[in-house]
Formats: structure tokens, C-alpha cells, sequence
């Protein structure tokens, strides 16, 4: 089914309905347009970041501690 066509067919159902029907379905319309664009912002975010040589630095950083810096073992 094309884009169109989902749109006309869409339309058509909601000018059948009463307004408080076609006002929940205009919210949930919304509703979804907002929470695809936060999805496209998060995917755009983590692409800048999974590229961004930003945290590159903590590769070459030394360990602060290390096992010899245990005060209490516990065996798993």
C-alpha cells in the first residue's frame, strides 16, 4: 500500500466518524509524529557519537586502581 493511499483511506474513515472520535485520533496522530522525530534525534545522536572521537581519551588513560588495591576478596 502506498503512502497515499493509507492517507486517503485514513481520511476517509475519519470524516465518517463524530469530532471527539477525529480529535483522539488528530492527539494520537501527533503523539506518534512527536515520537518519531525523538527517534530520529537519538539515532542522530548516537551516529555523532559513534564516530566522535570525543571519549578517545579514556582508551589511553592508566588504571587508578587494581586488584592489588582490594582491601576484601569474595570468592563467586
Amino acid at each position: 500500500m502506498t503512502h497515499r493511499t493509507i492517507i486517503a483511506q485514513t481520511i476517509a474513515v475519519i470524516q465518517r466518524l463524530p469530532v471527539e472520535k477525529a480529535e483522539k485520533i488528530a492527539e494520537f496522530a501527533a503523539f506518534l509524529q512527536k515520537l518519531f522525530k525523538e527517534q530520529q534525534l537519538a539515532r542522530g545522536i548516537q551516529q555523532l557519537t559513534a564516530g566522535s572521537a570525543v571519549f578517545d581519551f579514556l582508551t589511553d588513560e592508566e588504571d587508578l586502581y587494581s586488584s592489588d588495591d582490594l582491601v576484601e576478596r569474595y570468592d563467586a
